[in-house]
């Protein structure tokens, strides 16, 4: 605890997140810290709607043996879609009949949210999780649906389904595209390279994928690695703590088992307080 009595008084911390930007940077701001707002990416809905409602429309005519929803976002854009097409109490129905399978606590709050449950959670927030899971269900030959967060599906998913003959039913409802724009994440890469911010805070891979991204057209990759290596590195969870590691960056900060945005505040405190 600082002299004030706020636990981040003075440290600068730099927010990449764009859906929950506000909430997150309030969140940081009663405790003291100055944010510096930089969302790195932006949600749309899939371009191509009809595909997605071909996916649900399969989903509630064929329920399949199991669903599996890697994120919140993913479920409440599906029930976007499905409104639209006048299919959202059918589809809701078709669920609760349903089993479920969810990848980290951001799919169960939004099934949660429409009165369902999920019927298995995956030991860890990741497709190894994910896998894990699959492997004692008596699936071969069966068909199971799959919202992903990316246009191509990972690929230990892909072939732990074609070694079982899982008929994988994959739906994509959202992606993702640039926000801030390439002057602005510039400046933040200088300002992280001046040492004039304390910590960073990812809560997407994709916001890594742009920042090296935008470092590598305006050949500041050297003053990002610097940047980095001088802050507080700090990640949502786990996936997004392996991305920044598969890129050599250092992750100082992540939630020790719950993956929002409560717990990473929390845990950037304990960080700066010196805390294991």
């Amino acid at each position: 605890m600082t002299d004030d009595g706020e636990p981040l008084h003075g440290k600068v911390i730099a927010v990449p997140e764009s859906r929950q930007l506000e909430v997150f940077a309030s969140l940081l701001e009663r405790r003291g810290a100055r944010v510096v707002r930089c969302p790195l990416v932006t949600i749309h809905d899939a371009d191509d709607e009809p595909r997605v409602v071909a996916w649900l429309e399969r989903l509630i005519d064929a329920p399949p043996e199991l669903v599996v929803f890697y994120t919140g976002e993913g479920i409440e854009r599906l029930v976007a879609f499905a409104a639209r097409a006048g299919l959202e109490e059918r589809f809701v129905s078709a669920l609760a009949r349903t089993s479920t399978l969810t990848r980290g606590p951001k799919p169960k709050r939004a099934l949660r949210a429409r009165g369902l449950s999920a019927t298995i959670e995956a030991p860890e927030p990741t497709t190894a999780g994910i896998v894990r899971a699959l492997e004692p269900l008596p699936l071969e030959g069966r068909r199971i649906g799959v919202q992903l967060y990316a246009a191509e599906p990972p690929k230990a998913l892909v072939e732990h389904c074609a070694a079982r003959r899982i008929d994988a039913d994959f739906v994509t409802p959202y992606r993702y595209a640039d926000e801030a724009d390439e002057d602005e994440v510039a400046r933040l890469i200088e300002r992280l390279a001046r040492r004039e911010v304390d910590a960073i805070a990812f809560t997407s891979a994709v916001q890594v994928d742009r920042l090296f991204a935008v470092a590598a057209a305006r050949r500041l990759e050297t003053e990002l690695g610097h940047g980095l290596a001088a802050a507080r590195v700090a990640a949502v969870g786990p996936i997004v703590a392996d991305a920044l590691d598969a890129r050599g960056v250092r992750v100082d900060v992540v939630p020790d088992d719950s993956f929002h945005l409560k717990p990473l505040v929390s845990a950037l405190i304990d960080a700066f307080a010196g805390k294991d």
